[in-house]
């Protein structure tokens, strides 16, 4: 029997969307946990948008692991010092046990007859996305429309011309993408919300009719890394459970889970069990479009960059 110590408690750091699915991760662990090693774990969690949840940990929130929706954001706590350098390593699938993609939820029958990336720049659309400078979210749907345009052979500079149009025709920021579904689906603002696939079915389940999820043609890859805060599990002696989590979430168990909150599992025998749930899609990388994320992050979204510009244009 194997002896039990202090109950541990761990904190995850998380962005905006992923509220319900560790809802049940966190029980399911603690209960595998305790059978396992009699060990009591409670399971804390911390969410808002991506970026926003980086800059917490990096000034001071003790997250034992960070569950973020891109590598740019872990990769500020390595600059920080928090986590390690090789942290993609640790896990597989580059510490992204699941992925998602960028999809549209738009009111019942479609009345915009929004199809594609190109019929979010018509004028007549209002379009809700939250804030690319806050959000992973943002951040991805605003790359998914650039790079729609690349993947098809278009230049930088039509590119940038549909980006700016769908941007001038969003009528408000939030700050992350959960406060963006709320914007559209309870407030009645918009006509199209640009959103994580798992976001847009979620809506979708807990108002029924009133919407319906719209795949474009292509779209991007959004894949969820992972990462131990290094400094913070071994200052507090818990790397063990803080791994384990992680672990949990690339078992059986963990991806029958994911899978049911929408997000993509790695498995290929959970997504073959829940093949009708996801749409296939075609999807490019932040790597085959922009370089990967800290090209990316630099040349669009620093102060000064591309959103900005295009942003600061829009009236």
């Amino acid at each position: 029997m194997p002896v039990a110590r202090a109950d541990v408690a761990l904190l995850n750091a998380s962005y905006d969307v992923t509220r319900e699915l560790f809802k049940d991760i966190n029980p399911a662990f603690a209960a595998e946990w305790k059978k396992n090693t009699g060990e009591t774990v409670t399971i804390n969690q911390s969410h808002g948008g991506s970026s926003s949840q980086a800059r917490s940990v990096a000034e001071g929130l003790e997250a034992s692991v960070v569950t973020m929706n891109q590598s740019n954001d872990i990769d500020i706590l390595v600059d920080r010092g928090l986590i390690a350098a090789d942290w993609a390593k640790r896990f597989p699938n580059n510490s992204a046990p699941f992925y998602s993609t960028i999809v549209y939820l738009t009111r019942k029958g479609n009345p915009k007859n929004i199809h594609n990336w190109d019929d979010l720049a018509k004028p007549n659309v209002k379009v809700i996305i939250p804030n690319p400078k806050t959000s992973g979210n943002g951040r991805y749907s605003y790359l998914a429309a650039w790079g729609s345009v690349i993947v098809r052979g278009g230049t930088e500079a039509q590119a940038r011309d549909l980006v700016s149009r769908m941007i001038k025709n969003v009528p408000i920021l939030d700050a992350g993408g959960r406060a963006a579904t709320t914007t559209f689906t309870q407030r009645d603002i918009g006509d199209v919300l640009v959103t994580f696939e798992n976001e847009a079915q979620l809506a979708r389940k807990e108002f029924g009719d009133r919407f319906e999820v719209v795949y474009p043609n292509t779209s991007i890859l959004a894949e969820s890394p992972v990462a131990v805060v290094d400094k913070v599990v071994d200052k507090r002696g818990i790397r063990r459970q803080a791994t384990a989590y992680l672990e949990f979430l690339y078992s059986p168990q963990g991806q029958d889970i994911i899978a049911q909150h929408a997000l993509r599992p790695r498995s290929e025998s959970i997504a073959k069990k829940y093949s009708t749930t996801f749409q296939p899609i075609t999807l490019f990388t932040v790597n085959d479009v922009f370089g990967g994320w800290k090209s990316a992050q630099k040349r669009h979204f620093s102060d000064g960059g591309e959103f900005d510009k295009i942003y600061q244009s829009r009236n």
